[in-house]
């Protein structure tokens, strides 16, 4: 098929939860219920005042982080930048990254590539609390 069309809130899984941060938390991995083969992509929504829980680098995904609702701040290695909706920030793999929520909360679309195959987890370092 040469599209596939999902609905980002109904279709994949919220695996929220499982990160153990704020109630609210919200996390869907759309790659594969898109059947994505070259990237990724994920929605998360951080309730406000809140910080995600872990901070993450990857060792070969570039990923692009576009806000599409509220607003918040990002820390990238050590450097801390404000966000507001309809920004986009790309960040190099190697790059630690984590972000927090404004008192609107924060909705961004993750985009990564390459997808990461089978494996995600492979490429991925996390840290809880790195931020603190």
């Amino acid at each position: 098929m040469p599209f596939t069309h999902r609905n980002l809130k109904e279709g994949p899984e919220d695996v929220g939860s499982n990160f153990d941060g704020a109630p609210g938390l919200e996390f869907r991995l759309a790659t594969e219920a898109l059947g994505l083969e070259e990237s990724g992509l994920s929605y998360q929504r951080i309730p406000p005042n809140s910080r995600f829980p872990y901070g993450h680098t990857h060792r070969r995904q570039e990923e692009v982080y576009v806000v599409v609702g509220g607003s918040g701040r990002m820390k990238l290695d050590d450097e801390v930048v404000e966000l507001e909706r309809w920004d986009a920030v790309r960040v190099s793999p190697g790059t630690w990254r984590g972000y927090e929520a404004g008192p609107d909360g924060l909705e961004i679309l993750v985009i990564g590539a390459p997808n990461l195959g089978e494996d995600p987890r492979g490429d991925v370092e996390g840290r809880r609390d790195w931020w603190g």
